[in-house]
């Protein structure tokens, strides 16, 4: 897994950017309610998508359990973001419009339990918006996509069933959908050996170390080592609450 205190200082130069973000940002305001006032935006990370959340009328929050990553929120959205884990969220029951998790689910085995605790601070009627699907976007059907199958972790944490049915134990029910580019974060030979390398692909991959090995020597034969294969395209969810 992923240090993201030391992570926040390249995350956004290495995830697309604000083209990505904007992608991001566009498809979650299509599903928030019109009516929200408030919308809190877990796992915020530096805020990037956060800041873009940007609608009349629409006050937003961001939570992050990284000091690093909640550092560099902060420096974009001020005392609008706290320091916090999506397990425990510092807000009352029933006091927000909207909560939206982005490139979240996929990383949390106790995904369930998060998802609960957004039903909880949402009001009836509130929406919660999430990815799912996440490490299953990225496959395009390349050449690089190929080589990374067969180790491919075929029970995600944010598989849109388990979503689904964890969401409708506790009130939500399927609102709407969105797909949006992730632009900038087509793969590489090189780039995705180097993430190989370095434990980027830990909730996606199954890999031991000599797995992990011969894999990277795989993509290091494949040609146009530098050239990004094409873009994922993210899936997200409306799930809104009971009223």
């Amino acid at each position: 897994m992923l240090d993201y205190d030391v992570e926040a200082a390249r995350y956004d130069a290495t995830r697309g950017g604000v083209p990505r973000a904007r992608s991001a940002a566009r498809a979650i305001l299509a599903l928030v309610p019109g009516h929200a006032g408030t919308l809190l935006d877990i796992g915020c990370g530096t805020g990037l998508v956060t800041e873009l959340l940007d609608r009349p009328g629409l006050r937003v929050f961001g939570v992050d359990a990284s000091q690093g990553m909640a550092r560099v929120a902060a420096e974009r959205l001020g005392p609008s973001v706290v320091l916090g884990t999506c397990r425990r969220l510092p807000f009352a029951d029933a006091s927000l419009d909207a909560v939206s998790a982005v490139w979240l689910l996929h990383l949390l085995p106790d995904a369930p339990a998060v998802v609960a605790e957004c039903a909880r601070v949402l009001r009836p009627g509130g929406a919660f918006v999430t990815t799912v699907d996440k490490d299953a976007s990225h496959d395009m059907g390349s050449d690089v996509d190929e080589l990374l199958a067969p180790y491919r972790v075929r029970r995600a944490y944010d598989g849109a069933a388990r979503v689904l049915t964890v969401a409708a134990e506790h009130g939500l029910r399927r609102s709407g959908e969105a797909r949006f580019t992730g632009h900038g974060q087509g793969r590489s030979p090189e780039r995705t050996a180097g993430d190989v390398e370095r434990g980027y692909y830990a909730s996606a991959l199954a890999l031991d170390d000599d797995q992990a090995d011969g894999l990277i020597r795989r993509l290091a034969l494949l040609p146009g080592q530098q050239v990004p294969r094409p873009d994922p395209v993210y899936r997200l969810l409306a799930l809104r609450k009971d009223a």
